[in-house]
């Protein structure tokens, strides 16, 4: 067995060859235990891979990173669900139902981010936006599979919903989903699995310590998902239970339709073997990016800060921007194409560069909080296998109606909690008053005196509602399912057994 010093050397002329023999600069001072844990993390660690992505990541930014000569979607591979006819919404809503119903769709939520803009230490879909309901992120997406499956039919076989997290994140979310029984969601039925990590470097090339025995990462970026599900089992899982088409989302888009029929059905009738859900983009400077494709005819994503002010600002003849396939992270994959993926193209996948600030051990052995940008972390994007499709398509939908993310305190201007609020209780009361129901609003200067909301257990995308036809309900309203789920109930009242006469419905 090799003595200490042994393997002290050993470590040290391994992190030598590439650069970063300053990891070792406290060994003297760590505990037999934490010796042997950072030991194990080095050797983990692929150093010499991080090296050649650090020095081609260099190459990149010395280039011209512009995207001139990209092209518009084509509208051969582009519907819009403003455009498409009542009849045409019903094919692909039944089409996507029954793949539901046959258990042929599973759903992947991205969750792994770490919520840094958000200012809250917890995983953000464990976040409320202060709905009258107080539910989180986790639970609104958890009651909308709940009902997807009701609309899919009783003998509906369950859908499987895989959890990505982060590292540090795993237990938390799976305590919390434990704590609230799943949310009603067939606990046999979610699975969580971790994304990968990479090292955090300074802007010189050095690896950065987040204490003297442990090594700075981040979470490898959404497109650490392919890699995640070979490494988790997860996408052996899919084979082994017949899925055929997987939904994959990020956890903080607070309108999202999870296990979207609409959207699994027009996938399905168009033959796309991967496809992306976008809203138009009307404002040149929102920072969404954009679907397009590339000078060699590939379908791509470029970022808000890569495409060219020329591209970014061109209209066409009917005053719309050019590039206005804004991309939400909301995407159709067949099983056959995430294996593809997986196998064959993941390794192809760069990674990208974010300067960031990173806390750090400094030469004296102090943890340092930057106040400015100070380390790169690299990540990959989930939309970069795009390329690899054979047939992909682009569904556009109302934003108002299907995309609201909180990624920003309320401190900012936009896509923070109050925004959110807003979206999801203005979409409930249109969706009550679509349904023939006459809302009396309090007289009350309060703004959540006014307020709609509807549980997804209630509906889903507005439907199941008519039976309130003619029924006046004063606000604010709380539309709930009854424990029993065999009625709904008003603001806690069973809502079947009341008459429009009730002092609590005018």
């Amino acid at each position: 067995m090799p003595s200490v010093s042994a393997k002290v050397d050993e470590l040290s002329v391994k992190l030598e060859k590439v650069g970063q023999q300053h990891l070792l600069k406290f060994w003297s001072d760590l505990s037999e235990n934490e010796k042997e844990s950072f030991e194990k993390e080095l050797k983990e660690v692929d150093l010499e891979s991080l090296k050649k992505v650090y020095e081609e990541s260099k190459k990149d930014k010395q280039e011209d990173k512009v995207n001139k000569n990209i092209k518009p979607v084509p509208s051969s591979s582009k519907s819009s669900y403003e455009k498409s006819s009542k009849e045409e919404l019903k094919k692909y809503e039944a089409r996507g139902l029954k793949a539901i119903a046959d258990g042929e769709v599973a759903v992947v939520l991205l969750a792994g981010g770490q919520a840094t803009r958000l200012g809250v230490s917890y995983p953000k879909g464990m976040y409320s936006v202060k709905l009258p309901s107080e539910k989180s992120l986790f639970q609104l997406q958890a009651e909308r599979i709940v009902r997807v499956q009701e609309l899919a039919g009783a003998k509906s076989k369950p859908v499987n919903w895989y959890v990505m997290t982060s590292e540090n994140s795993k237990e938390v979310v799976k305590s919390y989903f434990e704590k609230n029984n799943y949310f009603k969601v067939d606990k046999e039925k979610v699975h969580f699995f971790e994304q990968g990590t990479m090292p955090c470097i300074s802007k010189d090339g050095k690896v950065l310590l987040d204490s003297k025995s442990k090594l700075s990462k981040s979470s490898d970026g959404n497109g650490g998902l392919y890699k995640a599900l070979v490494k988790s089992g997860v996408l052996d899982d899919l084979k082994k239970r017949g899925v055929k088409y997987v939904h994959a989302y990020c956890v903080d888009n607070v309108l999202v339709r999870v296990a979207d029929p609409v959207f699994i059905g027009y996938c399905v009738e168009k033959n796309a073997d991967c496809a992306a859900k976008v809203v138009k983009k009307t404002d040149p400077e929102e920072r969404l990016g954009v679907i397009c494709k590339s000078e060699d005819d590939k379908f791509q994503v470029v970022e808000y800060s890569e495409i060219s002010e020329e591209n970014r600002k061109s209209r066409d003849e009917n005053k719309d921007l050019v590039y206005n396939s804004g991309n939400i992270c909301n995407h159709f994959f067949t099983y056959e194409f995430l294996e593809e993926v997986c196998k064959e193209h993941e390794k192809k996948l760069k990674y990208h560069v974010a300067e960031k600030k990173i806390n750090y051990v400094d030469e004296s052995g102090m943890v340092k909080k930057p106040v400015t940008a100070n380390g790169v972390k690299f990540e990959k994007f989930i939309f970069d296998v795009f390329q690899f499709a054979k047939k992909f398509a682009v569904w556009e939908v109302v934003r108002k109606d299907e995309f609201s993310p909180l990624k920003n305190s309320v401190s900012e201007p936009s896509d923070n909690e109050l925004s959110c609020k807003r979206d999801v209780l203005e979409q409930h009361y249109k969706w009550l008053v679509n349904a023939g129901v006459k809302l009396v609003e309090s007289k009350s200067n309060e703004d959540d005196d006014s307020s709609v909301e509807v549980s997804p257990l209630v509906s889903y995308s507005g439907e199941g509602l008519e039976d309130l036809k003619g029924k006046k309900l004063k606000t604010p309203v709380v539309l709930e399912k009854s424990e029993d789920s065999k009625s709904v109930t008003f603001n806690g009242l069973d809502l079947l057994s009341y008459s429009i006469k009730n002092d609590l419905l005018e």
